[in-house]
């Protein structure tokens, strides 16, 4: 039993590549609720489950996108630069790529024996299980942050703190194209083998 189990997952992990383009076809909350139960049997240190889930639909994208395009002024106004008006629509239209996104933020550490990059590797191997179920469940994911995600005023538009991080905009459908073929390098290539 376990090893078709273990079959099952390496084959999910080779196959699963991110989809960027999605129908309007939203996932049903029951697939949404799957992949974020999957997000939390990640491992993590100190059993601290930093991970937190902001799903977003219909409105909520628009808002998002909103508050990204705002962000986007800001920060280039402090450099004292202009941004045209066609690169502030094109950052206020991301969230709407998909029906769904997920945000997913790390919390920063409260313990003392917790430090905040594990938190954030935590959370992001929640990610990742995220994006194997999502696999799974034939529906296309992605996996994408950008300047947005660091940004103070994001994070505060989601009720976190600046030093909470956000780790990923998941991006939730159903593809809308073909995934692209893609070999990763051998293992082999990227391994040192140590007392063998």
């Amino acid at each position: 039993m376990a090893t078709t189990t273990q079959s099952s997952i390496s084959e999910i992990i080779k196959q699963r590549r991110s989809i960027g383009k999605m129908t309007d076809q939203v996932p049903t909350r029951a697939q949404i609720e799957l992949i974020l139960e999957a997000a939390t049997h990640a491992p993590n240190h100190h059993k601290a489950e930093p991970w937190k889930f902001f799903v977003l639909a219909g409105e909520a994208r628009r808002e998002l996108g909103s508050v990204m395009a705002q962000t986007l002024i800001a920060r280039q106004k402090l450099k004292g630069q202009e941004v045209p008006q066609a690169v502030i629509e094109k950052e206020q239209q991301k969230p709407m790529r998909s029906p769904i996104i997920i945000a997913v933020a790390a919390e920063h550490p409260t313990q003392n024996n917790v430090l905040q990059i594990e938190n954030i590797e935590a959370t992001a191997a929640a990610v990742q299980n995220m994006l194997l179920v999502a696999a799974e469940l034939g529906l296309a994911a992605i996996w994408r942050t950008g300047d947005a995600a660091f940004d103070p005023a994001v994070k505060q538009w989601f009720g976190l703190v600046p030093e909470d991080e956000i780790v990923a905009f998941f991006y939730l459908g159903y593809p809308a194209s073909q995934p692209m073929e893609r070999e990763p390098l051998a293992a082999a290539s990227k391994t040192t083998w140590l007392g063998f």
